[in-house]
């Protein structure tokens, strides 16, 4: 078996997972690094289960909506399909709602920031003008 196929269409290598979700195998060492996931190792080679593509997907949405690695962490290791995933989806949506007013805070601070320009620069463009005269 080489680093970059398996013989397996139940397990999947680094390079394969790294092109699927177009990042680099150094980003897959990483999340390996932090114990996001854990691949089984066959001498040299990283054999990734099911598993650990889905905790990559997961790893991977959690970064796209603005979650730290520990905040993804903890949703994921949450996960129990026996008991319907309730206590994980409840998190998950607090996480969500969390962020989410974050973002409101953020842009209210930025509206706020971009008014104080707004005056900073007429009351720039206001002396400029006076002087000219």
């Amino acid at each position: 078996m080489n680093a970059t196929a398996t013989n397996s269409a139940d397990s999947f290598s680094i390079s394969e997972l790294a092109q699927e979700f177009g990042i680099t195998t150094r980003t897959i060492r990483f999340y390996e690094d932090k114990g996001l996931i854990s691949p089984e190792r066959r001498g040299q080679t990283r054999v990734y289960s099911p598993e650990d593509r889905v905790r990559l997907k997961l790893i991977l949405r959690g970064k796209r909506l603005g979650f730290s690695l520990d905040e993804s962490r903890e949703i994921i290791d949450m996960y129990d399909p026996a008991h319907g995933n309730v206590e994980q989806l409840s998190r998950l949506l607090e996480r969500i709602e969390s962020k989410r007013e974050q973002l409101r805070q953020q842009q209210r601070d930025i509206e706020k920031m971009l008014a104080q320009l707004d005056d900073a620069t007429a009351r720039t463009q206001a002396a400029l003008k006076e002087h000219s005269n």
